[in-house]
């Protein structure tokens, strides 16, 4: 797997961050967005940072109490504690910088913000916005149809999961990752691992035919739980992992005609790169 970069770039200002594997979230040094947007001119890196936090605390703001400390590399090149928070935090740090850099950032989550409280009185407009982005990516319609309709199954599923008693976000992780090792072999989080994914969604780095094997696997599940009427998550369990084999036995299939794997390492940005998006209209894969 490649390396992270742990510096990002802004306007030719370093951004030091750090991944959390754990969490699947990015830490950012806080000094450092702040340096960038405020454009200080102070030697010492945390001068704004300090202000700011102690504005915050006076005005009663909850989001310095989320400030976490990591060893990053400072100015001198040594190893020194650092406040860093998650992209949610820092997002709410930057609204309290009075700076014309910072402005683009407000505008954009003020429009955020009002394009979700749209999107909540009409959540038509979330799937049209979902169509769109990923037009803008780049993905095709028909992989884009696949992909809407990954989502209708995968929601049909999860009711049926709770229509059988399976309603604890972790269960049904645990389920849904037994359907996808059954036929892939590796659970949700090796297959991120194995296509070199960090915050993005699997299913939006799939090839045509991963995707469908998936919403096959999913189909199949619900159809045998519906069928047999399992109960408890030990039975659940069982009936994923049959629902998983009707999607291995498809794979197998496949590969046999085809003569290639249908799980790829290729994630999106990489076929995007390589100019194989075209080849999904034509033999299913990235």
């Amino acid at each position: 797997m490649a390396k992270e970069k742990k510096l990002a770039l802004f306007e030719n200002n370093a951004i030091r961050r750090e991944w959390n594997a754990d969490e699947q979230e990015w830490y950012w040094s806080v000094a450092d967005i702040c340096n960038a947007l405020s454009e200080s001119a102070s030697i010492d890196e945390n001068a704004y940072w300090r202000k700011l936090k102690q504005r915050l605390k006076e005005e009663g703001s909850e989001t310095v109490t989320n400030c976490h400390e990591l060893k990053m590399k400072a100015n001198d090149g040594k190893m020194r504690n650092a406040d860093v928070m998650l992209t949610k935090d820092i997002l709410r740090i930057i609204q309290s910088i009075p700076s014309k850099k910072a402005e683009p950032f407000k505008m954009w989550l003020a429009m955020v913000g009002n394009e979700r409280l749209n999107e909540i009185a009409d959540p038509e407009l979330a799937i049209n916005r979902a169509i769109l982005t990923y037009k803008k990516k780049g993905y095709s319609d028909e992989w884009i149809r696949e992909r809407m309709r990954s989502k209708e199954i995968r929601d049909e599923l999860v009711r049926e999961w709770n229509i059988h008693g399976i309603e604890k976000p972790v269960e049904i992780a645990v389920l849904t990752d037994e359907i996808l090792r059954t036929w892939s072999g590796k659970t949700t989080q090796q297959y991120k691992d194995y296509k070199n994914l960090k915050k993005e969604n699997l299913r939006d780095n799939m090839s045509r035919m991963e995707l469908l094997l998936t919403m096959l696997g999913e189909e199949a599940t619900r159809d045998l739980t519906q069928q047999h009427n399992p109960q408890g998550f030990a039975q659940n369990k069982n009936i994923a992992q049959q629902g998983g084999e009707v999607a291995f036995v498809a794979r197998k299939q496949h590969e046999k005609a085809m003569g290639t794997s249908v799980v790829s390492k290729l994630n999106f940005k990489q076929a995007k790169e390589q100019g194989l998006l075209k080849q999904e209209n034509h033999d299913g894969g990235v």
